[in-house]
């Protein structure tokens, strides 16, 4: 079985990748190869929300033993059709699989089974402000002088969770890196403890790859 986990960009990869390395690992050994794959260049949230729904059509339609996964940023709000919410976020996309489904003539909407939408609230960088020690380290002395939202993916779109790390590495006199800094960040991290930090979006979307069988 193969489940295609499509993000924004490279860094939502790479933090994916090493932060999640010994789930990916296990369920590789229980014949399930999870994979992250970006999405396509220019404004890649709204390709995440509406052109990944049609590739995923045309995958799933010829592979019955893959599954698609959408998870893009919460953040900007109203990217591609109004949503402000991860509920109302993944509302549009399923919208925009079923409009492929019968623009491309498929009548099996059981497809849907295998076509999943979650997100990052309100970004990736969410998880590196839960992995605060690590975060410490990385950015080393003195002590933190940025403060944040508690629990972390109750930062909101104003100020989203990417802001807030940049704030905190130029307190540092250094620039944040998103590709470089995030998997260094979460390779000190261990996933299960993210998942508590983070319950509201990341939990479901390691539970969801967790309960993934062959």
């Amino acid at each position: 079985m193969k489940v295609l986990v499509y993000v924004e960009g490279p860094s939502d990869k790479a933090a994916m990748e090493t932060l999640l390395s010994p789930l990916l690992e296990r369920k590789q050994r229980e014949g399930v190869r999870i994979s992250f794959h970006e999405a396509p260049t220019g404004d890649r949230k709204k390709s995440v929300l509406l052109k990944i729904p049609v590739k995923a059509v045309n995958i799933l339609r010829n592979d019955p033993e893959t599954m698609v996964v959408a998870l893009p940023d919460l953040y900007p709000k109203n990217k591609g059709f109004p949503h402000s919410t991860p509920e109302e976020l993944r509302s549009g996309v399923i919208d925009q699989f079923e409009k492929a489904l019968v623009n491309k003539g498929v009548e099996d909407h059981r497809m849907l089974n295998r076509f999943k939408v979650f997100c990052f609230k309100h970004d990736m960088e969410a998880l590196l402000l839960a992995a605060e020690d690590s975060l410490r380290q990385r950015i080393g002395p003195p002590r933190l002088m940025c403060s944040w939202i508690h629990p972390v993916e109750n930062q909101n779109h104003d100020i989203p969770p990417k802001r807030v790390v940049e704030e905190v590495f130029s307190q540092r006199n250094q620039r944040y890196r998103d590709t470089v800094d995030a998997p260094m960040i979460l390779a000190e991290a261990e996933y299960q403890d993210l998942m508590e930090e983070c319950n509201q979006c990341f939990r479901p979307f390691v539970e969801f790859l967790e309960n993934c069988r062959e």
